[in-house]
């Protein structure tokens, strides 16, 4: 593996993170963390679909017409997509039930199309490839710290297996009931997006667009 291809590979963790720095991929994120097998399902659905459509987009760019060349990306996105709903349908038919829209929505998540559009049509397929796999573990990354620890906190389990005994079974653990609810969410990923950027001043938003730290003057200027 050379530079290019490490960097495209763990750059989008914690430097460049889909949801943390990008603020991309929201929704799902929300919608689908409450419970950590769903979200490790939705995570392996988005990297199928993010790595076919960037390897598919790579092989083709050069003989790709730049008039359809957005119309041709949705399709590969949108049949990959489908495909990956039907495999799920087929074998995780409980968890299918769950996520529900979802699924059918990562034709609409801005992480699949705009790693196509921005990286994909530029570069050869094996770094395409990196790319894609880096974008889809940070994205996973925050979506399975979240419901981690909703479903941890918001009923006492992992993953079907009883961690914090529950008041109702026996236990001293009272569920907190906030932790099933969508505020949670909200409340978990602003938590990592503070964290990432308190420990990467670089991200936060004013010294990430001028390049430099602004003295008090400076900021007022934005305003």
């Amino acid at each position: 593996m050379n530079k290019a291809q490490r960097e495209a590979l763990l750059d989008p963790l914690l430097n460049n993170n889909p949801i943390a720095l990008q603020v991309l991929g929201i929704c799902s994120a929300l919608a689908v963390t409450t419970k950590l097998s769903v979200s490790l399902v939705m995570s392996a659905a988005v990297l199928f679909v993010l790595v076919g459509s960037n390897v598919a987009v790579s092989a083709i760019r050069k003989g790709l017409p730049a008039s359809i060349r957005i119309i041709v990306e949705l399709t590969i996105i949108a049949s990959l997509v489908i495909i990956a709903d039907q495999i799920l349908k087929a074998f995780v038919y409980d968890i299918w039930k769950q996520l529900t829209v979802f699924v059918g929505l990562i034709i609409t998540n801005c992480i699949i199309m705009g790693r196509a559009e921005a990286f994909a049509i530029q570069n050869p397929v094996k770094l395409s490839f990196f790319d894609a796999v880096g974008n889809a573990a940070g994205y996973s990354m925050i979506l399975l710290a979240v419901a981690f620890f909703r479903e941890l906190f918001g009923t006492g389990r992992l993953l079907g297996f009883t961690i914090l005994q529950p008041v109702n079974e026996g236990g001293w653990y009272e569920p907190n009931g906030l932790m099933v609810l969508s505020p949670a969410a909200f409340l978990l990923i602003g938590g990592f997006i503070w964290l990432i950027r308190w420990r990467r001043p670089d991200q936060n938003e004013v010294e990430f667009h001028t390049g430099h730290l602004l003295e008090p003057h400076e900021i007022g200027l934005l305003r």
